[in-house]
């Protein structure tokens, strides 16, 4: 844990620095196709939730967790994992200041960092306009989007999955590598009789 906690923090540090080098060969190969801001961004997100790798210190930095799995029930095109919430970061843009951290579970009976999500709510609450669409890392939040509770407003979300490969993009929504075990999600409500 410590070893890998390490090169991550090395690489985030070294994606950090790219853009002072921009001129030079190697910054290309740091940074590859991504433009410095968007790269010198992910580093901060690497950086500062490196330490949340270890489940406890999210939950002491803040970060709510909610009880049940969350999967894609409509076109199960994978997960998100366990969503924790520090709802003091909502409306955040702030590489450093995701919303939600997403966990899932490890196989020693924990849980494991894989993604992060940025939530800015939608300033009209109309969900036929996007004036108001923020970006980050050069990409742009998806939405608006419905609450996915009551009481939930209107909003514009980022996924990006730093702590698990997502095989259909890292700014994808759902992440089909991540999977919520038998009994772990959500139970559907019953219909009324």
């Amino acid at each position: 844990m410590a070893r890998t906690l390490a090169l991550v923090l090395a690489g985030a540090t070294a994606l950090a620095l790219a853009p002072a080098v921009a001129d030079a060969d190697v910054a290309v190969a740091v940074v590859g196709p991504e433009p410095g801001r968007a790269a010198a961004d992910k580093a901060v997100t690497y950086r500062v939730t490196a330490p949340y790798q270890e489940h406890a210190n999210g939950v002491r930095a803040g970060y709510k967790p909610d009880q049940y799995c969350v999967f894609d029930r409509a076109g199960g095109t994978g997960a998100l994992g366990y969503p924790h919430f520090n709802h003091a970061y909502d409306n955040s843009t702030d590489p450093a200041k995701p919303t939600a951290l997403f966990y899932e579970d490890d196989s020693k009976g924990g849980k494991r960092l894989v993604g992060v999500q940025w939530m800015v709510y939608d300033r009209d609450q109309n969900l036929t306009t996007d004036d108001d669409r923020p970006s980050m890392f050069g990409m742009p939040f998806k939405g608006p989007n419905r609450g996915n509770f009551p009481g939930q407003p209107v909003h514009y979300a980022l996924h990006l999955w730093l702590w698990k490969k997502n095989p259909q993009g890292q700014f994808t929504t759902y992440n089909p590598a991540v999977t919520c075990l038998p009994g772990t999600s959500r139970p559907q409500p019953r219909p009324s009789s």
